[in-house]
């Protein structure tokens, strides 16, 4: 490929190779026209990063000249000049690497072979850098034309034009990819380089935003690349989210520098080294500094950033974080009096919806942005809101420029729905059109669970009796909570019992029913109602045919045997008269179920016994313990009668009084007391003083 199709002089090409790997030196030599002294051993061509897969590798140079050389008469492949240019890689897989160091034979032995297009690119466009070739030139170009300024002339100009041109094309690729700047994860990778980029623009001298301008290169670049096509049809939503991050950063990137110049300065005069962590996490939750921009310009300084401490700050931020965003579950909500909710539905299929509120702190606001927590009204939402004992629903809200989580829906007093909600990257402003993914996963198991809590009141009727009232209830996607009345513990077997009534409904495979009618009709057809629940004229009638009817506003199951198990997990007291019975569904209940199983497998092992076989073998190691128990008791008896008989023959007299002192050889305290008591037996009078050591 190199000399046909590239076309590049065999004499200019150089290989290495592992000095033990004869079989690489050989194919090699075997190459037609390719000159014997140009392969060169070295003991670093061995590629292994660890335990794991490893191997001898192979290495393709290019001489470049002597006029990008470094002059030495021992220049030579392996030198840290320009001269000699690696170009190819070609790694033999074939060992694993033990944990002790050791090499074993690879069962799928490899070759892992790789070109480096860029450095290829600037061989046959005869460029000193890849930073000069047709892949990146031009973005230097632009820049170099915004700033005034001529590359080559100044190393520290070049380098800023090279980061520019580098990072311009990763974000636009980026955010072709559909990654938004975020605090976090890979939108935190866009926001580093993006500001980066900005803050070497700044260096340049350039003012203005440039970044914008920077896409148009890179998009120019690509045009014709047949696999860039995403590139060109995204150009101008790349340019918007580049140019919304530029303004964001470089309100504050003045001032941001300001204190750093300000404390660099500083620790300059005291004769200090390192930043204090504190101050580098203010520049960054302040300003929007990346540490690692922190990081590098301190070292272009001479100093360092305390990393530690930084982390520390940053841990206490994500924890005030966490707990603002458990409290924001509760979060105040403004005046909306300014809103006509009577066109706000409720819509299970909506897959799109309109903004038209966000509040953060119970105040009322146009946009936010990447980890911010707010509220957000919909103008139409299929998100089940939380009520009835159940939890609401949780999903993604995807604007143009920003990924919003919403961890949880509500409802206001007038029955107007919002979204509990945390922007994970990006941004988004009301009046925006945003996509809804409901989780669904988590929809459907809340929906087992509530279906199923409906299913356990009826059954608890049935085999407890009628006394048995829900007294409150809680419906997750994990499990389900029921309260009810009953003024004593409800027996093992009923549980059982209950348990396989709700599992024999659930096997029945029956549909849900679901159907609205006055108060009154489903009264009289028998629906339960809560008496702390409030209805309207008109309710919702939730039936299970033959076995359930509640009155209810909850998801449910189309039919019971989605509901797959159901398990009780737990029961107990939790007031007087009041008890409680936790239960899963679904994958939770086999889930349940195998962990269970895998435990009495765990023991069956143990125990050298069949899983059937455990209850047996478990009471005959019982019988077995209880019996060495019995003469472990008459040998410790045994060896406390030594004890005392040893103890005694070490008697003294003091003032007229026996005295015995030492040590027993026992393991408690009880057995303390027994040799003493037994040596004070051997003597009339006197006293006794034993410990022991254990």
């Amino acid at each position: 490929f190199l000399t046909e199709v590239i076309e590049l002089p065999k004499d200019k090409l150089w290989v290495t190779v592992y000095p033990d790997d004869t079989e690489a030196i050989e194919i090699w030599k075997s190459q037609p026209g390719f000159p014997q002294d140009h392969i060169v051993k070295m003991d670093d061509n061995f590629w292994e990063i660890g335990p794991g897969p490893c191997g001898p590798d192979s290495e393709i140079y290019i001489d470049l000249g002597e006029e990008r050389g470094c002059g030495s008469p021992t220049c030579a492949v392996g030198c840290d000049c320009d001269r000699y240019l690696e170009i190819w890689n070609l790694v033999f897989t074939q060992y694993d690497r033990q944990e002790d160091g050791s090499y074993k034979n690879l069962a799928h032995k490899n070759i892992d072979t790789g070109c480096g297009l860029e450095r290829l690119a600037s061989v046959v466009q005869n460029k000193k850098t890849n930073f000069e070739t047709d892949l990146l030139y031009p973005i230097i170009e632009y820049a170099a034309k915004v700033a005034g300024v001529e590359y080559g002339k100044d190393e520290k100009t070049d380098i800023s034009l090279k980061v520019i041109a580098d990072h311009a094309r990763s974000m636009a690729v980026m955010i072709m990819d559909g990654i938004l700047p975020s605090n976090e994860g890979r939108g935190y990778v866009l926001r580093r380089i993006l500001r980066r980029a900005i803050r070497h623009g700044r260096m340049l001298g350039i003012k203005d935003k440039f970044l914008e301008g920077a896409v148009d290169a890179v998009v120019d670049i690509y045009r014709d690349a047949s696999d860039f096509g995403e590139l060109i049809a995204k150009h101008d939503y790349i340019k918007k989210v580049i140019s919304i991050e530029e303004d964001r950063f470089a309100a504050t990137l003045n001032q941001g520098m300001d204190l750093l110049d300000e404390e660099i300065k500083a620790l300059k005069a005291d004769g200090k080294e390192e930043l204090p962590g504190e101050v580098g996490f203010r520049l960054y939750d302040t300003f929007g500094f990346p540490w690692e921009l922190t990081e590098e310009i301190l070292h272009e300084n001479g100093l360092d950033l305390d990393k530690e401490g930084f982390d520390k700050a940053m841990n206490e931020q994500r924890e005030r974080a966490r707990n603002a965003r458990a409290e924001n579950q509760r979060v105040a909500v403004p005046d909306l009096s300014g809103i006509d909710v009577s066109k706000l539905t409720v819509d299970p299929e909506a897959k799109e919806a309109k903004v038209v509120a966000i509040w953060k702190d119970g105040k009322l606001v146009d946009e936010i942005t990447d980890g911010e927590e707010a509220g957000i009204i919909l103008d139409k939402t299929p998100f089940y809101a939380e009520g009835g004992g159940q939890v609401g629903d949780e999903g993604m809200l995807l604007g143009e420029f920003g990924r919003i989580k919403a961890t949880n829906a509500k409802k206001l007093p007038d029955g107007t729905v919002y979204h509990v909600s945390y922007v994970e990257e990006g941004q988004l402003k009301v009046g925006e059109t945003v996509k809804i993914e409901v989780d669904q996963e988590k929809k459907l198991a809340s929906a087992r669970n509530h279906t199923a809590t409906h299913l356990l009141q009826a059954a608890l009727k049935q085999v407890v009796g009628d006394q048995v009232n829900q007294a409150g209830s809680s419906v997750t996607p994990d499990r389900l909570r029921f309260d009810f009345t009953n003024f004593e513990p409800v027996t093992p077997q009923q549980l059982a019992d209950v348990e396989e009534l709700v599992n024999k409904v659930i096997l029945k495979g029956q549909d849900v029913e679901i159907s609205h009618m006055s108060l009154e009709e489903a009264k009289k057809a028998g629906a339960m109602a809560l008496f702390s629940e409030k209805y309207g004229d008109v309710v919702r009638v939730v039936r299970v045919p033959g076995f359930s009817m509640e009155l209810c506003a909850g998801s449910h199951v189309k039919n019971v045997g989605q509901l797959g198990m159901f398990k009780i997990v737990g029961e107990t007291g939790i007031a007087s008269g009041v008890r409680r019975i936790e239960a899963i569904t679904g994958k939770a209940a086999l889930d349940y179920a195998n962990e269970k199983f895998a435990v009495l497998q765990k023991a069956a092992a143990l125990l050298k016994a069949n899983e059937d076989d455990v209850p047996a073998a478990v009471e005959k190691l019982q019988a077995e313990n209880k019996e060495m128990a019995g003469k472990l008791a008459d040998v410790a008896a045994l060896q406390e009668k030594a004890d005392a008989q040893q103890l005694i023959a070490g008697v003294k007299e003091v003032n007229g009084v026996s005295v015995v002192t030492g040590k027993a050889n026992v393991e408690n305290m009880d057995s303390l007391r027994e040799v003493a008591d037994l040596t004070l037996s051997k003597i009339e009078s006197g006293v006794v003083v034993l410990g022991c050591a254990n």
